[in-house]
């Protein structure tokens, strides 16, 4: 049971959002009887202590994130965000509401059943600087400094304030310098975005200093002793007895400017920025800067003003700067770091070298001068006129608070703290910290008792936070093993870009039947032929897409992915997955198919554990977006092959096979509407032949031909045709290369074969070798001609352009060893080219007439739309 009873009093409760008030933004100040708040809202609130009662709010064109008093000119300065600094006289303030300032009733408030209280909308003409980058700033005598964003670097800009009575604008910028920021502060566009937390300004004055801003209280101003001023900030400093800017930064730097070098910066030569000088990095948001002093003495001492210099950080870390006397007898700048728990909201320093903090949970104090609590008298290890070793805090049992300040001390050791809530209540905190009127000498066996509890209670928290720790530690080496192996992988394949690839996949496609229906099935062969093993986290992902493969690699259309965990693939292993192409439900099969297969690393599955946070935030009071630790991809794609699935690879050969080696014959197509109504005119009684006779004789079976140089080929095939089979047996085993009957055709030496469809439909290829007389004025020119023959056109079609898809890469590979084109007639190429230019027009030309004409007249155009298309699936162009 604590030894300390602080004493709460509630003053005023105020709007509060849902969720509570977040830190960083709302302020409260004291003058005399008066209280300023702001609770990050547009308004500012004028509440009377003496009276107990709200005397005055004010309404702001902006977010107010900051707050400014000026006993001196009795103005209250206010930041408003994104629009600039305001000032409010303290006279005005200080009027009664029922002297008609404003009219408007708050609505909002008055729904959340608060009493009643006129709202005063401020004038714009109150704006003293118009600037929609800053964001904090503080006043020192005459002079206006302010702290504004920019695209990569902060700006410390300083001002000349008017005088009372004068036009209530700033008399112009002074003095400027850029600090420097370890983060960027625009964002992925370049535009501008709101810092999650505001940077802190302070001025800290030597002793003797004129500067009379400094001695007020709750305006970030302090005195700090001659010896530790010196040290912190330079002999220049000290002998122009120049007030010091000391700049507390989100990013954790903290880092200070003399002013009176900064007032002549723009007179004098050299680098502005040689004016900014770093005194530590926390390594975390500065959310505090202060002075206290830590150590007793006499009341006729004549330096009584502070000799430490404090920062805290959003996390914990707290930072002491005092001067020592190292053992040469130098004095130094001693420097301490202290870990609290966070993380930290708020904080005031008091009397008696006691710091206040808020964290999410409680209001904590700590003592620099003993290193724990007031009331409790253990004390590590502190040297003479040093600093502690280790803080010890201690909780005042006040719940989460946003914003502090110290409202008066009493000389016996109390304190009184203005202070604001998270549920926006304004509270009066009562401490009385003499430890002998509240620690008793003698405790008692009850409380030895509890105490003895809680520290065993610590000692188990603390080991399963090191349990905790050293398990996420361990998760993360982990990962980042895994990550290691995954960057080895992605630059060998990347590297291998020309020859055999490393982690390479084959496509294989082929014809099934599971469950009594014929399916054509893909298989993907994965071969690791590095030195390297793919372990958790990687998928071989394949793409299966209909149609030719996309221009557009973000393309999708009907696109079907599978995705395979590979499970430890080491070296030397291969691993095949099979997967179904069709065809479908309506027994249709879409040519040509593209197979793409990639590699897929999941960084989620291996990286996000690691990541994400081992035990649930306590902060959340706080108005601060967690950073995005992983992309939207979250995964690493490396691309392996891309293979296309064509009609000549899809082609079935019923009648090659040996009986022996027969397969289970194909299962019947799906009856031709054609067929089933030729059948039904024929009758029961027709003549032999059936409807298969009157589709020949009046539904002839599409032809297609192409010729290619027998040079061409010969090159091409000169392995396969050297062996003694005929050009033409090479050129049909060239083209069925990928298809499952090239040994049967091998074997056989076929240059014609006949086939069936996916559909069930036939097709016949027919090599054979023909002379081309007019074309070369050399003579007639040996070419082999390939021709395509079926009944169905859609067959017909997907055939016609595999065998060019095939014929296309031929030519290119070719063209590469520059081998020399025969002598050609070009009048005959010429006359060739005009033949079929009046053969497309023509088919422009009947299309359109289809569109417009009767269905009488209609089949004349569409039976020469027919020849049209024979003749241009025919052409009398050679590949040469």
């Amino acid at each position: 049971m604590d030894c300390l009873a602080p004493r709460v009093d509630y003053l005023e409760s105020f709007r509060c959002p849902l969720g509570g008030l977040a830190a960083g933004k709302p302020r409260v100040l004291c003058h005399g009887a008066e209280i300023f708040v702001s609770t990050g809202s547009e308004l500012v609130y004028v509440y009377d202590q003496e009276g107990r009662l709200l005397t005055a709010v004010y309404r702001f064109p902006g977010q107010v994130w900051h707050l400014e008093l000026s006993a001196l000119r009795r103005l209250l300065y206010v930041l408003c965000a994104q629009k600039g600094i305001y000032f409010l006289s303290l006279d005005q303030a200080s009027r009664s509401v029922n002297q008609g300032d404003g009219d408007d009733r708050d609505s909002e408030d008055s729904e959340d059943n608060e009493p009643p209280y006129a709202v005063i909308p401020v004038d714009p003409d109150a704006c003293l600087l118009p600037d929609d980058t800053l964001c904090t700033f503080t006043v020192v005598d005459d002079m206006l400094i302010t702290l504004a964003q920019g695209p990569a670097q902060w700006k410390l800009q300083l001002f000349e304030c008017p005088c009372p009575g004068e036009d209530a604008r700033p008399g112009g910028q002074v003095g400027e310098v850029e600090l420097s920021t370890c983060s960027p502060l625009a964002g992925a566009l370049g535009e501008l975005t709101a810092p999650h937390f505001l940077p802190v300004l302070c001025c800290v004055s030597p002793p003797g200093s004129c500067t009379l801003h400094s001695c007020t209280r709750g305006s970030g101003g302090f005195f700090l002793e001659q010896a530790l001023f010196g040290l912190l900030f330079g002999v220049d400093a000290s002998l122009l007895e120049s007030p010091v800017i000391v700049c507390g930064l989100p990013d954790g730097q903290l880092c200070c400017v003399v002013l009176k070098t900064l007032v002549t910066s723009r007179l004098s030569p050299g680098d502005p920025k040689a004016l900014v000088k770093i005194l530590h990095h926390l390594e975390e948001p500065v959310v505090f800067i202060g002075a206290l002093k830590t150590e007793s003495l006499p009341e006729d001492a004549e330096d009584t003003h502070p000799d430490c210099l404090v920062a805290l950080g959003h996390g914990g870390r707290i930072l002491a700067i005092k001067a020592s006397w190292d053992e040469a007898g130098t004095l130094v700048p001693e420097l301490r770091g202290y870990r609290l728990p966070g993380p930290v909201l708020c904080a005031a320093c008091g009397r008696g070298g006691r710091v206040y903090h808020s964290t999410p949970s409680e209001l904590c104090v700590v003592d620099l001068a003993q290193g724990g609590a007031p009331w409790k008298p253990v004390q590590p290890s502190v040297a003479p006129g040093g600093l502690p070793s280790l803080l010890c805090p201690a909780g005042l049992g006040i719940g989460s608070v946003v914003t502090l300040s110290v409202a008066s001390e009493v000389p016996e050791g109390g304190a009184r703290l203005l202070a604001l809530s998270a549920r926006g209540r304004l509270l009066m905190c009562s401490l009385d910290l003499s430890s002998e009127l509240l620690c008793p000498a003698e405790a008692t066996v009850a409380s030895t008792g509890q105490k003895i509890k809680e520290l065993l209670s610590g000692i188990g928290t603390v080991s399963e936070r090191v349990s905790s720790l050293k398990r996420a530690v361990e998760q993360r080496n982990k990962a980042l093993t895994c990550l290691n192996e995954a960057m080895n992988v992605s630059c060998v394949l990347l590297a291998s870009r020309e020859g055999p690839r490393p982690i390479s996949c084959t496509t294989t496609a082929a014809w099934s039947r599971p469950q009594l229906r014929d399916v054509l099935t893909a298989t993907c062969r994965l071969e690791n032929n590095s030195g390297l093993g793919l372990d958790r986290g990687w998928a071989l992902c394949v793409r299966v897409l209909p149609g030719a493969p996309p221009t557009d690699p973000d393309a999708t259309g009907s696109a079907t992915t599978y995705t395979v965990p590979v499970d430890r693939l080491g070296p030397g292993d291969r691993r095949e997955v099979t997967l179904p192409l069709g065809p479908g439900e309506d027994g249709a099969l879409d040519l040509p198919l593209t197979v793409s297969c990639a590699l897929h690393y999941s960084l989620r599955e291996v990286v996000g554990g690691a990541l994400a946070p081992s035990e649930p935030s306590e902060d959340l009071s706080l108005d601060v977006c967690p950073p995005a630790v992983l992309p939207e991809q979250d995964g690493i794609c490396l691309p392996l092959s891309e293979h296309t699935v064509d009609m000549l690879q899809c082609l079935r050969f019923p009648g090659l096979a040996t009986p022996h080696t027969q397969a289970p014959g194909l299962l019947s197509p799906v009856c031709d509407p054609v067929d089933t109504f030729l059948g039904a005119l024929l009758g029961p009684h027709s003549e032999l032949g059936g409807p298969a006779s009157l589709r020949a004789k009046f539904l002839p079976p599409s032809v297609a031909t192409i010729k290619v140089s027998a040079e061409l080929l010969r090159a091409t095939l000169r392995d396969s045709h050297s062996a003694g089979t005929s050009l033409g047996c090479a050129t049909l085993q060239w083209l069925l290369a990928e298809n499952t009957a090239l040994d049967v055709v091998r074997a056989q030496r076929l240059s014609s074969v006949q086939g069936v469809a996916p559909d069930g439909t036939d097709v016949h290829l027919t090599i054979r070798e023909v002379a081309v007389t007019p074309l070369c004025a050399a003579g007639p020119m040996q070419t082999v001609e390939i021709q395509v023959e079926s009944s169905s056109l859609r067959s017909l079609c997907s055939t016609h352009h595999a065998v060019i898809g095939r014929l296309q890469r031929m030519v290119v590979e070719q063209a590469t060893q520059s081998s020399s084109p025969p002598d050609l007639r070009v009048q005959y190429l010429r006359q060739i080219h005009v033949n079929h230019e009046t053969l497309l027009r023509e088919v422009r030309t009947l299309r359109d007439r289809l569109c417009t004409e009767d269905e009488a007249s209609s089949c004349a155009t569409a039976e020469r739309l027919l020849q049209v298309y024979r003749q241009l699936r025919s052409p009398s162009l050679l590949l040469v």
